[in-house]
């Protein structure tokens, strides 16, 4: 085998998980992650299909669930509050809007990172600023650390990833979908329970309210934006602008724009899809949403980076060339990531009414959507195609 050394940059969802699977196979992984210490920011994310299934297999299925925010389900409200339509966490088959698996993003990337920290290197407040290629290794050269050399590098750094453009710039299609959505935490009242609240404005604009299992609410703003660089203002400059979008917006928004001035976790950012012809070059790899970012829209995000991890860890160990488990590794899974990529029709602006008429058609759409006969209709929009992938057994 010529790669029994991988550096893994991100210490996120995608990279911890791959480095367990590294070891699980008798390889050593060595991560390097901007942030000094493990993921702490970060909203609610699902378990779903493969992703579910790959976490099973990890050994992680029951932690996880004991670290769920255990939401009960998620209702659309009109402006006083009222629910419009309703969907439970156990509708579809658990696999719905909400699905029966939520937890937080900083509560699974910790839980990864303390499953995997006994076997790997982790190297924290660092990055790669430089790699060479020679054909037999990488030479890597880190911001902070000293130069080192590794078998192989594969970029799990998000959708932005530096890792990956040092390599794949070129090739990269970064595709936003129009809309730009702004998270932070903020404190809980006793108006927020145990289920999530979707609230549409007019103009495209919404706001979503989610309890988390730390006593706090997530909360979330929304609008369709044209292509103008609102996540690459200043935090104090997109904060003015959400004020400008949601002002008389009404519902409990006016808290929410109060709440997001004292916020420590506000994040902005246009909502994309990350587009490669190729996941691999050389000896350099990438994975989640590195390589196939299908945005937050598809509900797939979670999956196809522990599916994608499993995958390419279980070809890289049955394969002595790393050139023939790359190809292998995308030969299985880039039809999963396609059908993942697929959104509905009209997403996300049918989701995001720009006029009364529109919204109330969409709750109407929406309360249609818990009869059987009509759901069967509705379930590529309500539910993500998580389940359609069979996890090769790689003697795992």
């Amino acid at each position: 085998m010529t790669h029994r050394n991988v550096l893994i940059a991100g210490a996120g969802i995608a990279g911890p998980a791959l480095a367990h699977w590294l070891g699980r196979h008798g390889m050593q992984a060595t991560l390097v992650e901007r942030a000094p210490s493990p993921w702490e920011g970060g909203q609610t994310v699902d378990l779903r299909g493969a992703g579910r299934d790959v976490a099973r297999k990890m050994g992680l299925e029951r932690t996880l669930r004991a670290h769920a925010t255990r939401e009960e389900g998620i209702r659309f409200v009109d402006a006083a509050n009222r629910a419009k339509a309703a969907f439970a966490s156990g509708a579809f088959g658990g696999q719905g809007p909400i699905a029966d698996l939520e937890i937080l993003r900083a509560d699974l990337s910790r839980i990864l990172y303390e499953a995997t920290h006994p076997h790997a290197e982790y190297l924290f407040g660092d990055e790669i600023t430089q790699l060479s290629d020679t054909g037999k290794k990488v030479d890597v050269t880190f911001r902070n650390g000293p130069d080192r050399t590794f078998d192989l590098v594969v970029a799990a750094d998000g959708a932005r990833s530096h890792t990956r453009d040092l390599i794949f710039g070129d090739t990269t299609d970064i595709r936003p979908v129009g809309l730009t959505t702004a998270y932070f935490t903020i404190p809980r009242q006793p108006s927020d329970d145990t289920w999530a609240r979707w609230h549409n404005a007019t103009q495209g604009r919404t706001a979503t309210l989610r309890p988390d299992n730390r006593g706090t609410t997530r909360a979330s703003l929304s609008y369709l934006s044209a292509l103008r660089g609102d996540e690459r203002l200043a935090p104090d400059a997109q904060k003015k602008l959400l004020r400008r979008l949601f002002t008389g917006a009404g519902w409990e928004i006016p808290r929410i724009l109060t709440a997001m001035d004292t916020a420590d976790d506000f994040f902005l950012d246009s909502v994309t899809q990350v587009r490669m012809p190729l996941w691999s070059r050389g000896r350099v790899a990438v994975i989640g949403d590195a390589a196939y970012c299908a945005s937050p829209l598809s509900g797939m995000g979670t999956s196809l980076a522990l599916t994608g991890a499993y995958v390419l860890a279980g070809e890289l160990a049955h394969h002595a060339h790393h050139r023939n488990a790359f190809a292998r590794h995308e030969h299985i899974l880039r039809p999963y990531v396609t059908r993942a990529q697929h959104l509905p029709p009209g997403v996300p602006r049918i989701a995001s009414p720009r006029t009364r008429a529109g919204i109330h058609a969409l709750n109407t759409l929406l309360r249609a959507a818990s009869r059987p006969r009509i759901a069967k209709t509705l379930n590529r929009l309500l539910v993500p195609p998580a389940a359609t992938f069979t996890l090769p057994p790689y003697g795992l």
